[in-house]
């Protein structure tokens, strides 16, 4: 296999919203690359990055798949990324790895979610963009009217620098000429305007226009480069992946035209912790320390955990050691891979830009660095802001036995999905996955039953209720207890009192004369928290409370730790009815992003789940932001309804803002169902 240099090198993610076409535009790549000898079929399960037995039955991409193709030279190291929201995080976990973001726009649906979201997510990043508008050759499209939706969405900048011709079965170039016929647009106007928005970064490129009218286009690669990197030129370029129109060109554009590792717009790296963390940019020179990015970790049933990383900096060679983030220890690349789909193929180095493998390493995690210097801080990667995974299942194993694998494998899954989240609520006692979508979690239990042969069954989770109490109060228990032997015997006397919301609990001993002896204090303790654990109203955790136990009483023979303990536990449940207790809700903060025409259906639904609507600010491109306050046991299904009130179009996000007591009625219904409860135990 050739090697290449860095600047032989490119990296472009193929990005947007599901069915543009991306794979299919994908497998055109590679067989006009010559990596393959014809194109594979998704309705077929023939693709190269479509390979799992999932993605080949669903039709559709899960997973981002890595790819590699060679032309003229130069090595093009491809990412095909999954394109429905649902998967939105194999796609952004890519945007590390690469110098252009390749959106990909499907000429029939026009510009749709994922592809406002992956060019601003670029934009934010400081990555190259540019667009590749897929299907020109479909009946009933109208290619002006989107390439001014385009420049609407996303600004004027947005320039095509190839056209349609013929009915959309080629494509002419308009960098180099400004001749020709195209389906739409003068070719001329398009090339001139293209030439005047790359001079204008470059002061010298810029007067010679001026002063000739026109510019050799062939000098223009590092205005042109520098446009790109700036954000002031997004290139704009015509397929039919179907027919394998334009592809080629593109081909030809990524060579020429966009930047290798050495020209693009270095990540951001932060070194150290805290207030002690300095930022700082790579530097592609094959002759420095090693700083790799892990950005996708696959756990392979017959390889082992595979972490997959674009190199940023330094030369990877087979035997470099390798550090991984902070750890001391390192591991020997003793084989290192490039990826072609599933197919690994092993390679003696890896340079910077390169984007690899290593396999069967436990500690290599998604995000992590890998590096070779011992002496290194910590160092890692500016992170992404991936959006948080709201909807939830609480799961539990269908077989008996299977407690100890679902850890383990949910543990894999998550390691994988940087927008899964697994955790054990301790109040509920459940084990809570929670994903973008209820799609999104369908996949994560069809591939949990089809790969790892666990079957689990599913519920939505328990809202995590609290306890407290209202009022002071004082409790009194006797613990005596006569067994023909040694008995036992405990007196306490304690007093409850509200603490604010989030205080906690606070446990005061202000016994005095030793009536209740120091030792035996953590016992009353014990038996208080007992109560605190279980709940008194409707079984849920009591807190923001504090317990003083002021008196009691002891035998020198007969109070033991289990005396008190049990004391201590009737003494709280003698104060509480007494102290009034209620019933805690959980209130979030909630963040919509809408399309400005659903703003009417947000506020009134928010309305109805007992929410307030506490701001609102415009967005780009017709969108809007809503914040509220609602209680979280509201908004149960909030996600497939706020997708059916926006088109699809709405996303939101929460966190714990505080707890406040549940209506009068929400607490008569969550006592009587505990009260069902432990009749039935």
């Amino acid at each position: 296999m050739a090697e290449y240099r860095t600047e032989d090198l490119r990296t472009v993610a193929l990005v947007g919203h599901g069915a543009a076409g991306k794979t299919t535009l994908a497998e055109q790549l590679l067989v006009k690359g010559g990596m393959i000898g014809a194109p594979g079929a998704v309705e077929r399960g023939t693709t190269v990055s479509d390979y799992d037995p999932q993605e080949k039955s669903t039709l559709h991409s899960l997973r981002s798949s890595i790819l590699h193709c060679d032309q003229n030279g130069t090595r093009i190291h491809l990412i095909d990324t999954p394109g429905y929201p649902d998967f939105i995080g194999q796609g952004l976990g890519a945007l590390d790895a690469v110098e252009t973001l390749a959106v990909v726009v499907s000429a029939t649906n026009g510009i749709e979610l994922v592809t406002r979201r992956m060019m601003a997510w670029a934009k934010a990043r400081n990555l190259c963009r540019m667009v590749v508008v897929n299907k020109i050759d479909h009946e009933h499209v109208n290619l002006p009217l989107l390439l001014e939706e385009l420049q609407e969405a996303f600004g004027q900048e947005v320039l095509p620098i190839n056209l349609p011709t013929d009915g959309g079965n080629r494509v002419i170039d308009c960098f180099d000429h400004d001749e020709g016929v195209a389906d739409f647009q003068s070719v001329a106007d398009v090339h001139r305007k293209v030439m005047e928005q790359v001079v204008e970064v470059d002061d010298e490129a810029m007067e010679k226009y001026l002063e000739e009218g026109a510019v050799d286009p062939t000098t223009l690669h590092a205005p042109l480069e520098k446009a790109l990197r700036e954000g002031h030129l997004i290139p704009v370029c015509f397929t039919s992946a179907r027919t394998g129109a334009g592809v080629q060109e593109l081909l030809d554009v990524m060579v020429r035209h966009l930047p290798n590792p050495a020209e693009g717009n270095p990540p951001l790296f932060v070194r150290g912790d805290g207030e002690s963390a300095e930022s700082f940019r790579s530097e592609p020179d094959p002759g420095k320390h090693v700083l790799a990015h892990v950005f996708k970790v696959v756990n392979d049933p017959y390889v082992g955990k595979i972490g997959i990383f674009r190199v940023h900096q330094g030369t990877i060679s087979k035997d470099t050691q390798l550090y991984v983030g902070e750890g001391k220890k390192p591991f020997k690349a003793s084989h290192l891979f490039l990826l072609q789909g599933k197919d690994t193929v092993e390679v003696p180095t890896l340079m910077p830009g390169d984007i690899g493998a290593v396999a069967k390493v436990d500690e290599i995690v998604f995000d992590c660095v890998l590096h070779d210097s011992h002496d290194e801080d910590f160092i890692h990667m500016k992170p992404l802001d991936f959006p948080k995974p709201m909807f939830g299942l609480a799961i539990q194993p269908r077989r008996r036995g299977d407690e100890g694998r679902i850890s383990e494998i949910l543990a894999k899954m998550a390691a994988e999905d940087p927008t899964l989240a697994v955790d054990h609520d301790a109040v509920t006692n459940e084990t809570v996955i929670r994903g973008l979508t209820e799609l999104h979690l369908r996949s994560v239990l069809e591939r949990m039953n089809s790969q790892f042969k666990l079957e689990v069954d599913t519920r939505p989770p328990r809202v995590p209720y609290r306890e407290t109490i209202a009022a002071p109060a004082e409790g009194h228990a006797r613990h005596k207890k006569q067994t023909g032997g040694a008995g036992q015997f405990g007196e306490v006397f304690l007093r409850v009192e509200p603490l604010p919301r989030g205080a906690g609990f606070e446990f005061v001993d202000q016994v005095k004369g030793g009536v209740i002896p120091f030792n035996l204090i953590p016992a009353v303790e014990k038996g208080v928290r007992e109560v605190l654990g279980t709940g008194y109203v409707a079984g849920y955790p009591i807190q923001d409370l504090r317990v003083t136990v002021y008196d009691g009483k002891h035998h020198p023979v007969d109070s033991k730790e289990i005396a008190f303990v049990s004391a201590g536990r009737k003494a709280m449940l003698d104060a509480m009815p007494k102290a009034r207790p209620i019933v805690l809700e959980p209130i979030v903060n909630i963040e919509i992003v809408t399309p400005d025409t659903a703003m009417g259906d947000i506020t009134g639904d928010l309305s109805s789940r007992r929410g307030q609507v506490t701001g609102t600010g415009n967005l780009a491109a017709g969108m809007m932001m809503v914040q509220g306050v609602v209680p979280l046991a509201e908004l149960e299904g909030y996600a497939g309804r706020l997708k059916a009130m926006t088109q699809g179009s709405g996303s939101f996000s929460m966190e714990l803002a505080d707890y406040q007591p549940v209506p009068p009625g929400v607490q008569q219904q969550l006592a009587a169902a505990y009260k069902r409860k432990e009749e039935e135990d």
